[in-house]
């Protein structure tokens, strides 16, 4: 089982569309429980939360990795949709994965964005990002994460939300 990260921003319809999306993979097993991640708390933000069951804190990831109950961490934004295919992915991933590994989904970027993603890589750039599948220990930084692990499905962000 695993734990979801989802850092809020684009406001709760945004949040609702994302704990949706995570419905079949809780009736699947894989998703045993939620953290959002907000900086601007609200009552509709904190109603959504309650309703979906999650848990709502205000910080980043590693904040969120010392709330969550499972090891393995699926990071997410609000209005991030994982598609066809995704729970697959990740059971394998977390059944056979070390800690330090991370896998990340494979997102459908317009060219620029691909670009500074590539420029960002070539610098070193090696913070987590939504879309990523990360263990605790690489998140609360006891060990150190090797190279990230391309999944055999994609996540795109509503585009209503982008």
């Amino acid at each position: 089982m695993i734990t979801v990260l989802i850092r809020a921003s684009r406001g709760p319809e945004a949040l609702a569309v994302t704990l949706s999306a995570l419905v079949p993979a809780v009736a699947a097993g894989l998703v045993g429980d939620a953290v959002v991640l907000a900086a601007n708390q609200d009552d509709t933000i904190a109603k959504v939360v309650d309703a979906a069951g999650a848990t709502l804190i205000d910080g980043s990831w590693a904040q969120g990795a010392r709330t969550a109950r499972r090891d393995w961490l699926l990071c997410l934004e609000d209005g991030d949709i994982p598609q066809e295919g995704w729970i697959q992915a990740l059971e394998r991933f977390a059944a056979f994965g070390k800690p330090e590994q991370r896998g990340r989904f494979k997102r459908r970027r317009r060219p620029v964005e691909a670009a500074l993603q590539f420029v960002l890589g070539l610098f070193g750039r090696d913070a987590t990002r939504a879309g990523e599948l990360v263990h605790k220990r690489v998140l609360l930084g006891e060990v150190k994460a090797r190279p990230t692990i391309s999944l055999a499905a994609f996540i795109e962000r509503d585009p209503f939300f982008v």
